[in-house]
């Protein structure tokens, strides 16, 4: 943080902390390391507040219902009928086993990022997976296509690891050998 002060004060930036279009600032000649990543991370900031906002209401709004449901559970009257605070109840008892379904649909987010960025990036001047899956399109080239689809595929199984693994973590009935 003591970056931030230099950073601001240099001309290229001028006190104006959220770029809006690019990579990094071609105009910021700097050798510091220190000021130069800060740049590249204000350049992240709204591409990734973009992209993550993206499917943060359908993510609210499964939550939502998920709880409404398991709300109406025989466990849940149980525990209200015991005298449980409702805050106790609701994230002790009810929100764990929300967490699960959620957990299966929120790893999903992972490539829709890095493959699902086209407009994204388009809209914010970047170069990434999406600009490169455009330019295989309209350059019928299948071998980067393949290429792209692949890393997509990818980071679809790894994510789809993830949950099983955190699976484990946010129910803990559910272990690996465990089962008969």
């Amino acid at each position: 943080m003591q970056t931030w002060r230099p950073y601001m004060e240099t001309d290229a930036i001028n006190y104006r902390p959220v770029p809006t279009i690019g990579q990094r600032n071609s105009l910021l000649e700097s050798t510091d390391w220190w000021i130069t990543s800060l740049d590249i991370a204000t350049h992240l900031f709204l591409p990734t507040l973009a992209l993550t906002l993206l499917g943060f209401a359908g993510y609210i709004r499964f939550t939502r219902g998920t709880l409404l449901e398991v709300l109406n559970s025989d466990y849940i009257r149980t525990a209200r009928a015991k005298g449980l605070p409702e805050r106790t109840v609701i994230m002790r008892h009810a929100f764990k086993n929300t967490m699960i379904p959620l957990t299966t649909i929120g790893v999903g987010i992972i490539p829709d990022i890095i493959g699902g960025a086209l407009i994204t990036e388009s809209v914010f001047g970047w170069s990434g997976m999406g600009t490169l899956f455009r330019q295989g399109l309209l350059g019928y080239d299948l071998n980067l296509l393949m290429g792209v689809l692949f890393l997509i595929a990818t980071l679809t199984l790894l994510a789809n690891l993830a949950a099983d693994l955190l699976y484990s973590v946010v129910d803990p009935r559910i272990r690996a050998g465990s089962g008969e």
